[in-house]
């Protein structure tokens, strides 16, 4: 009779002296002369289970070949404990070893490995406690944005992933095809013969496509996979990386920013709640690996404490020309410490400017607005100066930017004017001047990078470790 498993996730709600059956991997093992004590994992918490194996039991040589990252059925009673480290235990009657496991080729093994080398292991690093933690969480904060929304009735709508039209207009988008490439005459493709008679990319945005969907039905949001070429080797890019992207009609910049603000506070808020033991053992992690860092490289407080303190700050509101001045006159600048010099009203802020206001000089997360319009993109509403779009980023500490939205520009002549401003085609773009030719509405959205926020609400330093599988440039392996 097949047995019912438990997660082990689920033990603390079991009362002792239960007859039980749990199914994982083994992450350790402990032979000694008369027991032997497993530790195993399922996934589904970060505290793995004591596994208590009497050799009197048991054939030594079936122990034997229960190795580092075999998966094993054990079944047995659930007892308390004679360790200090965990409060119950598993002892077990019987077993079945489902996988084996060679303990002299298996990479994870029960030591500290580097995040570098586990990067090169992507397809076997879940089985860590550092991102089975990290994995969990993103599927909280994954599970938190959507209860968000649709408690507040907004309808999730999917925008295409393949698209004729870039919305920043930057160009840095992976082009798709299905024409043959080794065959093509006099080094030209034709891409009236391609598969949509015509060039199309990887999305960078859903955001024009879900203004479509905002102006029919009010409140809506995207959440899916976006693409960019940009050939950027640093730890805040990546290749492919997930965006919600919320688009309201009848919102302007103040309900923009105030939407921003409340989405990020409920995700950390549930994530708390939710996530406390994953969260409890990163933020050990981290306090360990920074034992050794110079007292200026290490956080001033502890990761959940950090978390917390977002909670209970209103962020900072400023414009883009109120955080210039402070750029302009700060230390850094004028002493030369900042890498790129803020003298020149109009520039682009650089990652070390955003987290210098976040971090240095207000010491909390910002929101800046009023953007130069000539820095931003056509579809954002030209303020009243003319010099300026009703632009907004949000900036946290460590990540910089992790939020950027406007107001959208509402008023078809002055839409046109600013396509022509960057020499976009009319033509092409003939479906979304529609909307604001049939009943046109003061409406705004922003576009939240999830990994960003994952950097943040786990304290990894790098992108590529707060998604499963991560793509840069000259790596996209599994």
């Amino acid at each position: 009779m097949k047995k019912s498993r438990v997660k082990i996730g689920s033990l603390k709600n079991i009362n002792l002296d239960n007859n039980i059956c749990v199914k994982g991997w083994v992450r350790t093992k402990r032979q000694g002369k008369n027991v032997t004590f497993i530790s195993l994992n399922d996934g589904s918490t970060i505290n793995s289970l004591q596994v208590v194996l009497d050799m009197q039991k048991f054939k030594i040589e079936l122990i034997e070949k229960i190795n580092t990252g075999s998966s094993v059925e054990f079944s047995g009673n659930l007892i308390k404990s004679q360790g200090k480290i965990q409060n119950y235990e598993l002892d077990a009657t019987e077993f079945v070893l489902l996988g084996e496991s060679d303990v002299g080729k298996y990479p994870i093994q029960p030591k500290k490995h580097s995040l570098e080398f586990l990067r090169d292991v992507a397809h076997l690093r879940p089985r860590t406690n550092t991102f089975s933690a990290i994995f969990r969480i993103r599927h909280a904060v994954i599970f938190s944005i959507h209860k968000f929304f649709n408690d507040k009735g907004f309808v999730n709508i999917h925008t295409p992933i393949i698209t004729s039209s870039d919305t920043e207009g930057a160009g840095e988008m992976f082009r798709v095809t299905s024409l043959d490439l080794d065959n093509i005459k006099n080094n030209k493709v034709d891409f009236n013969k391609d598969f949509f008679s015509k060039e199309v990319n990887l999305t960078v945005s859903g955001q024009l496509n879900a203004e479509l969907g905002a102006l029919a039905l009010s409140e809506v949001y995207t959440f899916g996979p976006t693409f960019r070429a940009e050939n950027s080797n640093t730890s805040r890019h990546l290749a492919e990386f997930w965006m919600v992207e919320p688009e309201i009609a009848f919102y302007d910049i103040i309900d923009n920013m105030n939407l921003a603000e409340d989405i990020l506070k409920y995700i950390i808020s549930y994530v708390i709640k939710n996530c406390f033991d994953d969260l409890e053992f990163l933020q050990n992690r981290e306090i360990d690996d920074e034992k050794n860092l110079p007292q200026i490289q290490r956080n001033e407080k502890p990761l959940i404490e950090r978390l917390k303190k977002i909670l209970n700050t209103a962020f900072e509101r400023i414009t883009y020309t109120e955080a210039f001045n402070i750029l302009r006159n700060s230390k850094p600048n004028k002493k030369g410490k900042f890498k790129y010099k803020a003298d020149e009203w109009g520039m682009d802020f650089q990652s070390e400017h955003e987290r210098f206001l976040v971090e240095k000089h207000f010491k909390k997360p910002v929101i800046v607005i009023d953007y130069p319009k000539n820095i931003k993109a056509f579809y954002m509403r030209v303020n009243d100066d003319n010099s300026t779009v009703s632009a907004m980023d949000v900036l946290f500490p460590s990540v910089g930017e992790i939020i950027g939205g406007s107001q959208r520009e509402e008023r078809l002549s002055v839409l046109k004017e600013r396509m022509n401003e960057m020499n976009l085609s009319e033509k092409d773009l003939n479906w979304y001047l529609d909307t604001r030719r049939f009943g046109t509405v003061v409406h705004s959205g922003f576009g939240l990078g999830l990994e960003r926020l994952m950097q943040f609400i786990t304290g990894m330093k790098n992108i590529r470790d707060v998604i499963p599988f991560p793509r840069t440039p000259g790596n996209c392996n599994y």
